[in-house]
């Protein structure tokens, strides 16, 4: 009997333990089972010193919540022990606050609430201080850059940096970097070997920017044109000594040769039949150095050439032609404009010729190697001219009413040898190419009455009172350190051809609204970035030597050489 007893009072203590031990014990801080608490904190997503503001969380807990604690970052604002929860909080400093709330419950478990990033600014309305930034690296004036290059920034801001962009010649490279590091990648294969310029921006949630921080730098290799762009040398052979051209609305170009000939390209095809050919005085830098088309080419068949002539004495004529088919109407050149006979010096011609905005005919004439006439307003040489469609010259050119004769077709003045300019469509925009002598090669914005300094300046040299310097200039030589100064790491000798590339062109975004340049001697393409602050990048390396530009009605870039034409297209 006490056996069974003693067996039975055993069975009925291991039962009472096993529910003991289901039922979680007899402890209450036995937190095993116990779950923590939530939590959602309620704040403004901006503020100002100084000034307070109200963090509110709810929290809730089987157990009950102790206490719910507010932080800014890792720092404690304060607590709250009783719902509903809440903290005066007076920001002291600027910048991005990064608010949460944590709250406990009686037996030490917490939960921290998702953070509310709270902009505080400084008194007296909305934060108007733009960040800062610094393009760490590559470092500015680097050389030979190839393969991927890494890109980094550092910015800073009174209330907090949201992102910082990073281009490369005005093209982004992604998305802007919200968070640090700031870093980008650019890959050089994809750009022509030589000058590119490398930029960092930083923006606040204000919508404030910083001005871009850049690095002018050279890549190097050798890639002759930028990926995605076809270039087509030999798209026209079999011209010679090739001086100027202008393409007419229905696609014909027509091609000025230096020794008298007007050939015409049609369907893609050099024309055995010339259109016309004048004879000319070619020694040196004269002969049939000038074309344009009258801007209803399509309707009266005008076409005008400058020309050097030997009749009466060496001399360059402006003279005009009407076309009739692919050929110039039999005895239709008609002489416009003779200028004053030249020298014994065969060079500094000019020769540039277009028809501006407003429809008058601009002309650029050299100094003929007497630099002095440049600076002589009573001469013609050394000046950019300004013509109506006949020859007559216009009544409201800068110096009409102060000179007389040819003189009065004077529009800008101290040039030494304008061979190109261009002209672009729709604003008028005129860009004058002047070949340098000692030093520097320039590209100068036209402006009625303006004096470029020649010979008393060159490039950015000796730019004085009442002399305009150019918009971009680059050397003869290396600068020192290479890369510095003006003009950066381009170098050249004769610029030779320029171009507007208009807004809506085939090229992609980044290569449009720019104006392309071309030396006769280093045989380059580079191109002008208006935008932004008148800076260069390469575009494109050829094996010819360039002589003039323009883009065709296609949106492809026509690079003229002395034997033939290159395309230039995307793709």
């Amino acid at each position: 009997m006490k056996l069974v007893s003693f067996r039975s009072s055993r069975s009925v203590t291991a039962l009472a333990l096993a529910a003991l031990v289901a039922c979680g014990g007899g402890d209450d801080d036995d937190s095993a089972g116990n779950l923590p608490p939530t939590v959602t904190l309620s704040a403004a997503t901006s503020g100002t010193t100084g000034v307070a503001m109200t963090l509110s969380a709810t929290a809730a807990d089987g157990d009950g919540v102790a206490k719910v604690e507010f932080f800014d970052g890792a720092t404690l604002l304060g607590e709250d022990t009783s719902s509903p929860y809440s903290l005066s909080w007076t920001p002291a400093s600027t910048g991005t606050h990064s608010i949460t709330a944590r709250a406990t419950d009686s037996s030490g478990a917490a939960t921290t609430s998702t953070a509310v990033n709270v902009a505080v600014t400084p008194p007296g309305g909305a934060d108007a201080i733009a960040p800062t930034v610094t393009l760490a690296t590559p470092a500015n004036l680097a050389t030979g850059l190839t393969g991927t290059v890494s890109l980094s920034a550092t910015a800073a801001d009174n209330v907090g940096v949201t992102g910082v962009e990073f281009q490369v010649d005005g093209i982004p490279l992604g998305a802007a970097v919200t968070s640090t590091p700031y870093a980008a990648t650019v890959d050089t294969s994809l750009f022509t070997t030589g000058q590119h310029v490398l930029r960092a921006r930083a923006s606040d949630a204000a919508g404030n920017v910083s001005a871009w921080a850049t690095a002018v730098v050279q890549f190097g290799g050798s890639v002759n044109q930028p990926s995605g762009f076809t270039r087509n040398e030999t798209w026209i052979t079999g011209l010679s000594s090739a001086t100027a051209f202008a393409q007419a609305a229905d696609g014909r170009i027509f091609v000025a040769q230096q020794g008298g000939a007007i050939r015409v390209i049609k369907n893609g095809a050099l024309l055995a039949t010339p259109f016309a050919t004048v004879a000319v005085d070619s020694s040196g830098e004269r002969g049939l150095i000038g074309i344009a088309l009258h801007p209803d080419f399509a309707i009266n068949g005008f076409l005008y050439i400058y020309s050097t002539r030997t009749a009466g004495g060496a001399h360059n004529r402006i003279s005009r032609f009407t076309a009739v088919g692919d050929v110039a109407a039999g005895g239709s050149e008609l002489a416009l404009v003779d200028l004053p006979n030249l020298s014994g010096a065969t060079n500094h011609n000019g020769g540039g010729m277009h028809f501006g905005s407003d429809g008058k005919l601009y002309v650029g004439v050299g100094e003929n190697g007497t630099s002095a006439l440049a600076q002589d307003l009573s001469h013609p040489f050394g000046k950019l001219l300004r013509f109506n469609e006949d020859g007559t010259i216009p009544s409201d050119n800068p110096f009409f009413a102060s000179q007389s004769g040819l003189a009065r077709a004077i529009w800008a003045s101290g040039l030494r040898n304008p061979f190109t300019f261009a002209v672009q469509q729709g604003t008028g925009r005129i860009h004058i190419n002047d070949v340098g002598q000692d030093t520097w090669e320039e590209i100068n914005l036209g402006a009625a009455g303006a004096n470029y300094g020649w010979p008393n300046s060159e490039g950015p040299n000796n730019v004085g009172a009442g002399s305009t310097g150019p918009l971009f200039a680059y050397r003869h030589d290396d600068a020192n350190p290479l890369g510095s100064g003006p003009g950066g790491f381009f170098k050249g000798f004769a610029i030779a051809g320029g171009a507007f590339y208009p807004v809506n062109g085939a090229f992609p975004a980044g290569y449009r609204d720019q104006y392309y340049f071309a030396d006769f001697v280093n045989e380059f393409v580079g191109r002008l970035d208006m935008a932004n602050g008148n800076v260069a990048y390469a575009f494109a390396r050829l094996s010819g030597s360039p002589v003039d530009l323009l883009v065709g009605i296609d949106g492809a870039l026509y690079v003229l050489t002395r034997g033939g034409i290159t395309r230039i297209s995307a793709p």
